[in-house]
């Protein structure tokens, strides 16, 4: 069922205008991570929500390209505010829109963080139910600039089925709880390949330990996403799997995984809120949200 948080005062200290900020990242590049922010922007989109992106990925933007915005260029408004591009019903913003496409963006760490600051600061997004912002990889300083300017309501981290990913991924998690960033759990990307010829499912990376070691260390296991070879065509040609492909079982499981998260996140908002002594339930009809959406990280 659509959720209409439309309505609903922001958290405490969020950014104006702004309900709930999401940052998805991961412990390295190669797991996906883009590909997930993109599909569950469009897929909260798709039920009713006003949704942002925000490319952080300075050094690899790539959301330009998935949603059909190559050579886009932001236009600015009277307030000198960079108005966001609008694709699939949300509204982006990236580095992809103010470099060429094969121009290397040569700046030191500082530079970036300053920049990755300003597409929150700088840029017109209006009213927003959902912020959500794909990060860069890894947890360098530009992760850490983001995090310690702006107010995120919780973090979702990528991986693949290895091991030796869920070892980088714990990285990514030890950086958030430094940061004190909620964090709802991990999502499986590539857990699996679908043979359009057979029906088959064949797990190429091996069998996944990825809900055990969740459990180990205190995350909530959110999903595992297959691998569907419409993706990567689809993708390049501007086209989120949600949209190309609504009635695939990928598609599905985007939006399942966006109406959870969608409960989640309100279920954040609401503690906050109360915490700072509102004491009001401003919700209209709230996803159903699991018991604990928050998790300590037990190294």
């Amino acid at each position: 069922m659509a959720h209409d948080p439309s309505h609903a005062p922001a958290a405490p200290n969020a950014v104006p205008g702004i309900r709930c900020i999401l940052g998805i990242g991961a412990g390295k590049g190669g797991v996906g991570k883009s590909t997930v922010a993109t599909n569950l922007a469009v897929a909260l989109a798709q039920s009713g929500a006003r949704v942002g992106l925000l490319d952080a990925d300075i050094y690899g933007p790539s959301v330009p390209i998935m949603l059909g915005l190559r050579g886009a260029k932001p236009a600015v408004n009277a307030e000198r505010k960079i108005i966001p591009a609008v694709a699939h019903g949300i509204q982006t913003v990236s580095m992809g829109f103010m470099v060429q496409e094969d121009m290397a963006v040569a700046w030191r760490g500082p530079m970036v963080g300053r920049a990755v600051t300003q597409f929150i600061q700088d840029v017109a997004w209006g009213e927003l139910d959902y912020l959500i912002v794909d990060l860069p990889p890894g947890t360098g300083d530009i992760l850490m600039s983001f995090a310690q300017a702006v107010p995120m309501t919780a973090a979702l981290v990528v991986s693949t089925p290895q091991d030796v990913a869920f070892a980088d991924v714990l990285r990514a998690v030890r950086m958030f709880s430094m940061l004190h960033v909620p964090l709802v759990g991990l999502v499986e990307n590539m857990s699996s390949f679908l043979c359009p010829d057979n029906g088959k499912e064949y797990l190429i990376f091996g069998p996944s330990n990825s809900p055990a070691h969740c459990k180990t260390h205190g995350l909530e296991f959110l999903g595992a996403l297959p691998i569907e070879l419409q993706v990567s065509p689809s993708a390049d040609a501007g086209l989120p799997i949600v949209v190309a492909e609504p009635k695939s079982r990928l598609a599905g499981l985007y939006r399942d995984l966006a109406v959870r998260l969608a409960g989640m996140l309100d279920a954040l908002v609401a503690k906050e809120t109360a915490q700072a002594g509102l004491g009001q339930d401003f919700f209209t009809k709230p996803a159903a949200a699991p018991a604990q959406v928050v998790h300590e990280y037990k190294p």
